[in-house]
């Protein structure tokens, strides 16, 4: 059997807005963009060069799902966004105005720093180590 995760659903407050921060801040690609009538849309977005799991941007429709924005874990770290280059994209990032709210840390998985995204969701920025580089796409 083989499976795999396609999607992980983020409630946001406006798609537009998190277009916007996904694409033009951490230079994700726009995957589908396609309107479902009464003003929902299916938006899937992905890091560039991904070949897995996708972010499907779901705005919130009832007030728990309001209420869950920026706060899907409770406050623990949600996401975790491997890449190739750890100085390169958290220099760019900040450059951005993300916010790092724990500095970067050589841990013995790689080298990673805690940002928030722009509803307050914490993200891993990890390099994975030599070990683990076969991680990444």
């Amino acid at each position: 059997m083989k499976q795999a995760i396609a999607h992980v659903a983020l409630v946001v407050e406006d798609y537009d807005e998190a277009i916007s921060f996904y694409t033009k801040k951490l230079d994700f690609q726009v995957i589908e963009d396609t309107s479902l009538g009464n003003g929902k849309r299916w938006i899937l977005v992905s890091p560039p060069g991904n070949s897995g799991t996708n972010l499907l941007l779901a705005k919130a429709a009832t007030e728990q799902q309001k209420n869950a924005i920026g706060n899907q874990t409770g406050g623990r770290v949600f996401l975790f966004l491997f890449t190739d280059d750890f100085w390169r994209d958290h220099n760019k990032m900040k450059k951005r105005g993300i916010e790092f709210v724990r500095p970067p840390i050589k841990e013995p998985y790689g080298t990673v720093a805690v940002f928030n995204d722009l509803y307050g969701n914490l993200w891993d920025l990890i390099e994975p180590s030599q070990l683990n580089k076969t991680k990444i796409g």
